[in-house]
């Protein structure tokens, strides 16, 4: 492996293991409602990402982004996926349903395959369409087993999924595009905590162990997304997609070994189920981007 790929694959895996064990973050703040985290993580971050765009002299590449109401469709529609996704991923941890977020981000590859053949009409192969149907079998009998569909890990899996069909749309950069997501959120946010501090109900400022872990909640979500974006533009896809499995790896690892939350039958079915697709994914993927490379 040359070296720059080889700092790539560090970058993801370190991207991952953030993302994976943030459950661990976000079960301090508990208390504290997910609206509000999210409000703060929306803020910070996108402080975060304005002072690196300033540093690099980009602040003119988001202002082209935001120059024809297209772009501005198409980056209000992402802001909208990601943050119905990030106060998905806050809310399953703090009501002690974590497993359900891993499970969401295991089926988010085969999510975004079936996107990818519905949406951009994506041809598949058969093992891919085996996948797909793999993960289809394994949400039926979990809720059969369970009598309740896992909604929080398909909400979890198509707002993601969702997301990139509608990055697919943008040209520019990962940082720029996320400074815009976040940029569109930011009042919203704002608003958000100016009336729960106007009622009395707002946390920040009251201890400050608190203050500090809401403000550093937007390095733990810049952090990851330039190491991310690091790590794709010196590695193949194939090769980022199969370190992303770390992120929901981790992610369950949390959930079951340290929060202790039930993993019963339908849920070693169901999972047993989706790791059976993506092995078959990956292995398709794989094999496609060897044989295109010939």
């Amino acid at each position: 492996m040359k070296p720059e790929s080889a700092k790539g694959v560090v970058a993801m895996c370190i991207a991952c293991l953030i993302w994976g064990f943030s459950p661990l973050y976000y079960k301090l703040l508990a208390h504290i409602p997910p609206l509000e985290i999210l409000a703060h993580r929306t803020i910070w971050s996108f402080l975060i990402f304005s002072v690196l765009l300033l540093a690099q002299r980009r602040i003119s590449v988001l202002l082209r982004l935001f120059a024809t109401s297209t772009n501005l469709m198409i980056v209000g529609l992402a802001a909208l996926m990601i943050s119905a996704n990030w106060f998905a991923f806050i809310y399953s941890i703090q009501v002690g349903h974590a497993v359900e977020a891993a499970l969401g981000y295991y089926i988010f590859p085969l999510v975004a395959v079936l996107l990818g053949r519905v949406v951009f009409s994506e041809r598949l192969r058969p093992a891919q369409w085996a996948a797909v149907a793999l993960a289809a079998l394994a949400v039926s009998l979990l809720t059969y087993g369970l009598g309740v569909a896992p909604w929080i890990s398909l909400f979890v899996a198509v707002t993601f999924g969702l997301y990139g069909v509608v990055k697919k749309r943008l040209t520019a950069g990962p940082v720029v595009s996320v400074t815009g997501e976040v940029a569109l959120l930011f009042p919203v946010a704002l608003a958000v905590l100016v009336i729960l501090h106007a009622k009395g109900e707002g946390h920040f400022g009251t201890a400050a162990w608190e203050n500090g872990m809401l403000v550093f909640s937007g390095i733990l979500t810049a952090t990851p997304l330039m190491l991310f974006s690091y790590a794709t533009q010196r590695n193949r896809l194939s090769t980022i997609g199969l370190l992303q499995y770390i992120n929901p790896t981790a992610q369950f690892f949390c959930a079951v070994v340290i929060f202790g939350e039930p993993f019963g039958f339908w849920h070693a079915m169901a999972f047993g189920l989706i790791w059976a697709g993506l092995t078959l994914y990956s292995v398709s993927s794989f094999t496609q981007d060897r044989a295109s490379r010939r």
